[in-house]
Formats: C-alpha cells, structure tokens, sequence
C-alpha cells in the first residue's frame, strides 16, 4: 500500500489499514465504535497527520485507516470522501460523525477533540464539518 514510507518499519502499528474490501463485511456492522480516517500516501497533509490520528488510539478506541491512495479506489464514492485526511466515526454500523480536512491544511486539534468526543459517545447526534474542495493531488 506505501504506507511503510510514512514511518518506516519501526515504527508501532496501533492501527489496522485497510483497503475497499474490508468495508464489503461486518467490520463496520459490528456493535461499538470504530473510527476510520481515509488517507492517501501521496498526501503530505495526511503524512503529517497520521501520528495524530494514531494516538486515538490511546483511549482504546478502534481505529481503521483506509487508504485511498489509488483515485479509481471505490471508497472515494462510497463514503463521499472529497478531501484527506477526512475521519468518519461510526456506532454499531452507522456513521455518527464526520470530519473532513481543509486544503492545505487538514485537520487541527480542534477536529481531532470532536473526534474524540463523537468516539466516546458525546457526539450521538453526529455531525459534519464543511466537505472542503474537490480532493486528488
């Protein structure tokens, strides 16, 4: 997938990344919380990103990082990514929050609090923040 270049082999894997076919099962329908952020190795933003998004994983929450690297992947659709990084959370099957990158700049800190919010079941009546422009390089 090319993710080995974002922190080479030394680094701890706290998340399980996964591409279009893991999304065709129960990984998303099953009871609880899982949070998927959707990047792209040929991002910086997310490059940056993604040592951030890994210490969600601190609370023991159940993180999945889909790559979408590949612009024919069906996730693009599937999930209306327009940007990455964008996070979406999702309680026992359906998504309760969504996040999306702003160009240039991604997610902030205030982004991954709400995250972190909706993950631990303040944010039930979901949420979205503005799908910034159209995404791809």
């Amino acid at each position: 997938m090319g993710w080995e270049r974002l922190g080479g082999p030394a680094r701890a894997m706290t998340l399980e990344r996964v591409g279009p076919e893991a999304f065709d099962g129960e990984r998303l329908r099953r009871p609880g919380t899982v949070v998927v952020g959707f990047l792209a190795d040929w991002c910086p933003v997310c490059r940056a990103f993604l040592p951030e998004f890994e210490q969600l994983a601190k609370g023991g929450r159940r993180l999945l990082m889909a790559d979408v690297t590949e612009e024919e992947s069906p996730l693009w659709d599937r999930f209306r990514v327009e940007i990455v990084p964008t996070v979406l959370v999702f309680r026992d099957g359906e998504t309760i929050f969504r996040a999306d990158g702003e160009r240039g700049t991604g997610l902030d800190r205030g982004d991954l609090r709400r995250i972190e919010k909706a993950a631990d079941g303040a944010g039930r009546s979901g949420g979205s923040a503005p799908s910034g422009p159209r995404r791809r390089r």
